[in-house]
């Protein structure tokens, strides 16, 4: 008795594909996230999470409330205390008072610490164009056109939940 070919598999569920890109998605986001993280401390003496509370506030010259750095880069406001203090302690960035609110401080960059920051942006901006220097123009455009269409996608979605 033989038995016939194996039926055709279907299409695969969108279910395992969408999981399938949430997997590449996370092993390409770690990878850029550990290089840079090596460069950071080898390189540039720093930590990734004090670069990125650097960058925030080098875009809020006028300072940024605790709470708001920790929801723009969603962390607690615990972890962000810490890399304030160190900041401070380091002359890179100061804390000033709000005006009609005693118990808020505003953030933000020293002189020195803007000028710390660019140098750092300067060099991060390098290292990631040579990790994604196998990515042309077309696929540059395509890959942000999808992942900006995905971000919008959460967005409203986190909207309506």
């Amino acid at each position: 008795m033989t038995s016939g070919p194996a039926p055709a598999a279907g299409p695969e569920p969108l279910s395992k594909s969408r999981l399938r890109l949430w997997l590449r998605l996370l092993k390409a986001s770690g990878h850029i996230e550990e290089e840079l993280r090596r460069r950071m401390r080898a390189e540039l003496g720093t930590t990734l999470p004090r670069f990125d509370v650097m960058s925030a506030l080098s875009r809020a010259p006028e300072g940024l409330k605790m709470s708001e750095i920790s929801r723009s880069l969603r962390v607690s406001n615990g972890n962000i205390t810490g890399i304030v203090d160190k900041l401070a302690e380091d002359g890179l960035a100061l804390r000033v008072a709000v005006p009609g609110d005693r118990r808020a401080n505003l953030v933000r960059l020293t002189p020195k610490g803007r000028t710390v920051f660019a140098d750092q942006a300067r060099r991060h901006e390098s290292w990631i164009d040579g990790m994604l220097r196998g990515l042309g123009p077309e696929d540059l455009s395509g890959m942000i056109r999808h992942l900006d269409h995905l971000s919008r996608t959460l967005e409203e979605s986190d909207a309506n939940a």
